[in-house]
């Protein structure tokens, strides 16, 4: 079950809570979540008994983002074995929970072979040892990665764009609440802001449900980053004035042929950028690249419930618990919503894609395989995505 538990309401620049943890109280091993549903109004943990809450989190976007999913899934295939449940019931129930984030399926496989490895020699309890050792890794190279991505993103900002006074438009959430470190995207913007070349953050609000207005927005004031919240449709006009000099954004999958799979509304974005030859930025670890789907038209793009769209409903507003159809309606009772949680950018509007073992660009079938092969990772045995060698 999952529990909820007050921290904190004093506002974005308390926060000292991780986006995610593991801890051992005597009553048995949790996975303590902080809840982004929450945010920013108040700082509440979601603790996780056991792998349906955790499932539960997930779907809910309690727990979101592509390298903290990959994360949270590690974790979760630990939780399951620590506790004595079901592993494998608990690796395919994680493995389904969000199907376009490509990192969540990358890290249940990682603790999931891990546990079974060790299993097999030294059976239930080496097995819980193991897939706690690789989430734990597997928390560790992200925050590498991070580290690494910010790195290679400034620096390709300086190339792209010389002499500072960079003005970024971002989409989403990309930061520390999506990472073990300081995220992707909105990581490289964070190392432009402390190396005095960030002139302006133009953070996108993020229909429908606002993680660009809720998350970026409260990271960037907490980081004390010069930035200004915009409703997705007023980009173009940002872009017509001349406002925007690049266009950051993450990643939840990455296709063979560059194809980037990332949070609704980041294709017209990459549309505008190309109309008015302003760079188009993915930042993303190569954990996010999946070379066993060929091209973009072949990734599962998630369709979530259409209530997102037709009420206006945040848990923070409703109290723990809040349920959809118990929001605000914004369209007429009955009305039937589109609602895709991603859309597809084909590799052609892609300026470049920075990754914690390079930058690729021009984006290319043959210039994504080989940064990903001359990494420290290797194309992962059961399949989709990579693994650390």
């Amino acid at each position: 079950m999952g529990d909820q538990d007050e921290v904190s309401e004093r506002g974005a620049g308390a926060l000292t809570i991780p986006s995610l943890r593991w801890e051992e109280p005597p009553e048995g091993p949790v996975l303590v979540l902080l809840d982004q549903t929450r945010l920013p109004a108040e700082e509440v943990e979601l603790v996780c008994t056991d792998v349906p809450a955790l499932v539960q989190a997930i779907r809910t976007l309690a727990v979101r983002g592509a390298p903290l999913l990959g994360i949270a899934g590690a974790y979760g295939v630990a939780l399951a074995a620590a506790r004595g449940f079901d592993v494998e019931e608990a690796v395919e129930a994680l493995a389904q929970a969000r199907p376009t984030a490509v990192n969540l399926g990358y890290g249940v496989r990682r603790a999931a072979d891990a546990y079974r490895a060790a299993f097999a020699e030294g059976g239930a309890p080496a097995g819980a040892a193991a897939a706690l050792a690789e989430a734990r890794a597997v928390h560790a190279e992200d925050i590498e990665a991070s580290t690494r991505m910010a790195q290679h993103g400034l620096a390709l900002l300086g190339e792209l764009l010389p002499g500072g006074g960079h003005r970024i438009l971002t989409h989403c959430n990309t930061g520390a609440l999506v990472s073990g470190g300081d995220g992707t995207a909105l990581a490289v913007a964070l190392a432009a802001h402390r190396s005095g070349e960030l002139r302006r953050l133009w953070v996108d609000e993020t229909r429908p449900l606002l993680q660009g207005a809720r998350l970026t927005a409260y990271e960037a004031a907490r980081a004390g980053m010069a930035y200004t919240v915009l409703s997705d449709g007023a980009a173009g006009s940002l872009f017509a004035g001349g406002e925007v000099d690049a266009v950051l954004i993450g990643a939840d999958r990455i296709a063979a042929d560059g194809s980037v799979a990332n949070k609704i509304g980041s294709y017209p974005l990459a549309v505008l950028a190309r109309y008015h030859h302003v760079p188009f930025v993915v930042v993303a670890p190569t954990s996010t690249v999946d070379l066993e789907t060929e091209e973009g038209a072949d990734i599962e793009v998630e369709q979530r419930p259409g209530q997102e769209v037709t009420e206006f409903s945040l848990p923070f507003v409703q109290g723990p618990g809040a349920e959809a159809g118990t929001g605000i309606l914004v369209a007429p009772l009955g009305a039937q919503a589109y609602n895709p949680a991603f859309d597809v950018t084909p590799p052609e509007l892609v300026t470049a894609i920075v990754t914690e073992a390079g930058v690729v660009s021009p984006v290319t079938r043959d210039g994504l395989a080989e940064v990903c092969s001359t990494s420290r990772w290797s194309k992962s045995r059961s399949g989709n995505g990579m693994m650390a060698e």
